[in-house]
């Protein structure tokens, strides 16, 4: 079967689901009884190659290049706070940077479509240029391999203001995505969420967005009250503000890429597992809470059977 009538197949068989799923609200499908042994099925394996092919060999190779890397980022901090109403990220980060060989008086960041209030070298106001989507930071001297210096931020990120594209696999690099800020849509619920693949994180924080990059982490977030958090890492601290808002301070210690840098923002349940001591947890919107634990069932299994595999246990808190 040819790539042009598989996909085909897909599309009528997706056109069928949406058409008959379409007649529900998000509402009714959260209050709709779920039967208690929610039915699991194997789905079959496909192979996918170019029309006319006999083997994923035989697929034109592309030489893609790693981006040129002048410094490195080490550590990355951020502290943000949201305005809903206007769905604006108002932030301000700390980035820890080293040459990595030559030495460099400037450095250039990728943030797409921010507010530019201030920005510091070592506790220093310095001197920058913003084209909107490029920060050029004058260091004022050269710095060397054997140098960390830190460049603070003071911004503010707008993704929803952007130019939006997207590709087949993602069909949006808006990066942070504000769902029914206003709480006027009775079927949705209020969240903020990221998704930073491959290059779109520079949409609500400053960074090198390329893949080749690796930093540690922490991320600081004020929200009201009733919201729960996500980030990566460990939540090491939560604390209630005077104004009624919370802040909740997460940490990763080992380093990753800008794109998996993450938040989410929501009313959800949390329901608590286990693995190997560590723990795990596992975030559902409040409708679903009771089928939590059967919606991830498997993760514990996962974590086990990928630790087995690579023959590392996994390492990420």
């Amino acid at each position: 079967m040819s790539v042009k009538s598989t996909l085909l197949n897909y599309l009528i068989i997706l056109v069928l689901l949406f058409s008959f799923g379409s007649c529900k609200t998000k509402k009714e499908l959260m209050t709709t009884a779920v039967e208690p042994d929610m039915l699991e099925r194997m789905l079959d394996s496909i192979v996918v190659t170019p029309e006319g092919s006999e083997s994923i060999d035989t697929m034109p190779r592309v030489y893609n290049a790693t981006a040129t890397m002048s410094y490195d980022i080490l550590h990355t901090a951020l502290d943000l706070r949201f305005d809903w109403g206007k769905q604006h990220v108002i932030g301000q980060a700390d980035l820890t940077i080293k040459p990595y060989f030559q030495p460099i008086k400037n450095v250039t960041l990728d943030a797409v479509g921010f507010e530019i209030n201030s920005v510091k070298v070592n506790n220093n106001l310095a001197k920058y240029t913003y084209n909107g989507e490029s920060l050029n930071v004058d260091l004022g001297t050269n710095y060397t391999r054997k140098d960390k210096f830190v460049i603070s931020i003071d911004y503010v990120a707008k993704p929803n203001e952007n130019k939006v594209s997207g590709s087949d696999a993602i069909t949006s690099d808006k990066g942070l995505f504000f769902i029914d800020p206003l709480g006027v849509d009775p079927d949705l619920p209020s969240q903020i969420w990221t998704q930073g693949e491959t290059e779109n994180n520079s949409r609500w924080f400053p960074t090198f967005d390329k893949p080749n990059e690796r930093f540690t982490q922490e991320i600081k977030l004020t929200i009201e009250d009733k919201y729960t958090t996500l980030s990566n890492g460990l939540k090491i601290s939560s604390r209630k503000n005077v104004d009624g808002t919370r802040t909740d301070h997460w940490k990763q210690d080992k380093p990753h890429a800008p794109y998996l840098t993450m938040i989410a923002i929501g009313e959800f349940h949390e329901e608590m597992d286990q693995w190997e001591g560590k723990p795990v947890h596992y975030l559902v919107e409040k409708g679903w809470a009771k089928y939590a634990k059967k919606i991830y069932n498997h993760t514990p299994e996962m974590l086990s059977f990928f630790s087995s595999k690579l023959d590392y246990p996994y390492p990420w808190d």
